[in-house]
């Protein structure tokens, strides 16, 4: 068994073009070091709708150039077996640590397989990437990142080219190109002959982003924003300027692309003590330069935190607080609303269910998918999507998937129309609790070492079901894996409550179990309002206890 661990990791070093890898792993062999060697080659990374996502290392079961090369063949092959014999392939690439060498071993290999290449010019925002491959008519675009994964880790995320991110069947199609893959000798990889573009793509990507806001519209609010050591601080404030919104306060100690995060545990800024920075900065802010909010991106800039001074009940001060994505979410739809948007609102089925009391009220049709921007920006006559993880696509013309930069723009402005009228985001949020009861939302996730417990505790769900959750009788289960009339089949288990749902799913991105619950309380006038949160926060706290014993987690 051991001889044959040896076996592979040298066959792997004989291929592998990376000379800090094979440094890594020439180690490893040296050292016999046979359980780290095993986890790197216990089997490949699988290529899913999100691409591929790991830890960086040497290995088939990590992120590294042999990996992504073969990544790479295989969309290739795919492209020309859909017919795009010459096709462009747009690359994108974030500043993760070994980011522009993937994107460099992309381009290479979709010359040498005869397709056209043009990698963007430096790190910059997903939605770039995104915009780049309608607006430059490509075939296929990747884009080189983790998102807002751990330092260590990297990804590979596809999108064909309608813009939006592969789904089934592409994912298991290309799968197979790339198991097909015999070795990486086999694959041309010239060392010139891929385009690499000017700062045009992303003059028309800045120009598209005044398109998301009213003419004449307020641009009075001031903000403090924070890259989260990503991508966005220079994209977002050329829009904040192009907009003539006042300069954002940046928290300096993030402001710059730094692929060891140093300020934060993860670079995410739904996760404790990550904002906190930016709070600190806020706090600092005094009189006319008081900020009236708070933006963060996430690393690759495609998501938007939204935070906001908030007067906790049963307290004399105020503070910042994070809005939930959900609280945005329904934000940037009543904005929207008010303008007199038309078309369709769609968001994820873990998200809040005001939006859809939101666009019932208005006339505006809604749809509800899976989990992932790649099933929301696919809705036929899409106008405004959002899921709860912090992503909104508010400029589906131009960028079919989440972008966190036109996304702050527009809730920037629906800040300054209601500081005009000497309002907040919080007081609109209280009007929509009034007018369609308060949707109170709240998440139980839980990491795991183990990637078993996950699929031990759906299994202990399906085998051993609850009847109820916080007192409240489940009226309905839905097994997602079946699919339902509007949704294909995912790995997920739907309650519906008297009042409340919830939704439990593994992600699939991460080594987690998420669960998502909604409870809806009628507020009968403003004056309601405190006794309904302390209802709904008492209400979500429970349902999280018993959801917890009935999962064994």
């Amino acid at each position: 068994m051991h001889d044959e661990l040896i076996a592979q990791a040298q066959a792997w070093l004989t291929e592998d073009p990376d000379p800090d890898t094979r440094t890594e792993l020439a180690r490893l062999i040296e050292a016999g070091d046979h359980t780290e060697l095993a986890a790197r080659f216990s089997g490949t990374l699988q290529f899913g709708t999100a691409g591929l996502r790991g830890e960086l290392g040497a290995g088939p079961m990590r992120m590294n150039r042999s990996v992504v090369i073969r990544a790479a063949a295989g969309v290739a092959a795919y492209l020309k077996k859909q017919g795009h014999d010459d096709g462009l392939v747009v690359i994108g690439y974030d500043a993760r640590h070994k980011s522009h060498d993937f994107a460099q071993d992309t381009a290479a290999v979709m010359t040498g397989a005869g397709l056209r290449a043009a990698v963007l010019p430096r790190p910059l925002p997903t939605p770039v990437l995104a915009f780049a491959i309608r607006h430059l008519g490509a075939v296929a675009g990747v884009e080189v990142t983790a998102s807002h994964n751990p330092p260590r880790d990297n990804g590979y995320k596809v999108y064909l080219g309608d813009g939006s991110q592969i789904v089934p069947p592409a994912d298991a199609d290309i799968a197979a190109e790339i198991a097909a893959v015999p070795s990486l000798t086999t694959v041309p990889r010239p060392t010139e002959g891929w385009d690499t573009l000017d700062d045009s793509v992303l003059d028309a990507y800045l120009a598209r982003t005044d398109a998301v806001l009213s003419e004449g519209s307020p641009r009075t609010a001031r903000t403090v924003y924070t890259a989260m050591h990503g991508v966005g601080k220079d994209v977002l404030l050329a829009a904040f300027a192009r907009a003539g919104f006042p300069a954002p306060v940046l928290v300096a100690e993030q402001a710059d692309p730094d692929p060891e995060f140093p300020t934060v545990a993860f670079p995410n800024p739904e996760e404790p003590g990550a904002m906190d920075l930016a709070f600190a900065t806020a706090r600092a802010l005094s009189g006319e330069a008081a900020p009236d909010l708070i933006i963060a991106n996430d690393p690759d800039a495609d998501r938007c935190a939204v935070a906001v001074q908030d007067a906790p009940e049963g307290t004399d001060g105020t503070d910042w607080r994070m809005l939930r994505g959900d609280e945005v979410g329904a934000l940037l739809a009543a904005h929207l609303v008010r303008r007199g948007a038309t078309g369709t609102f769609a968001e994820s089925i873990v998200s809040s269910s005001l939006l859809g009391r939101i666009a019932e009220k208005a006339g505006l049709p809604h749809v509800e998918t899976l989990t992932g921007f790649k099933w929301i920006a696919r809705v036929e006559g899409l106008r405004y999507g959002y899921e709860e993880a912090l992503g909104y696509c508010v400029d589906p013309e131009g960028v079919r998937d989440k972008d966190g930069i036109t996304a702050a723009l527009l809730i920037t402005e629906l800040a300054s129309q209601l500081k005009e009228e000497g309002r907040t985001l919080l007081d609109l949020l209280d009007d929509l609790a009034v007018e369609h009861g308060l949707h109170a939302t709240d998440q139980l996730s839980v990491r795991v070492e183990e990637l078993s417990l996950i699929a031990a505790a759906m299994r202990r769900l399906r085998e051993q079901p609850p009847t109820e959750l916080a007192g409240l009788p489940i009226t309905r289960t839905d097994d997602l894996t079946k699919g339902t009339a509007d949704l294909p089949p995912t790995d997920g288990l739907r309650y519906t409550l008297d009042g409340a749902r919830v939704i439990v799913r593994p992600s699939g991105t991460e080594p987690k179990l998420k669960c998502y619950l909604e409870v809806v309380i009628p507020v009968g006038e403003h004056k309601d309002l405190p006794a309904a949160r302390a209802k709904a926060t008492a209400l979500l706290e429970s349902i999280k206890r018993d959801l917890s014993s009935a999962a064994g987690i």
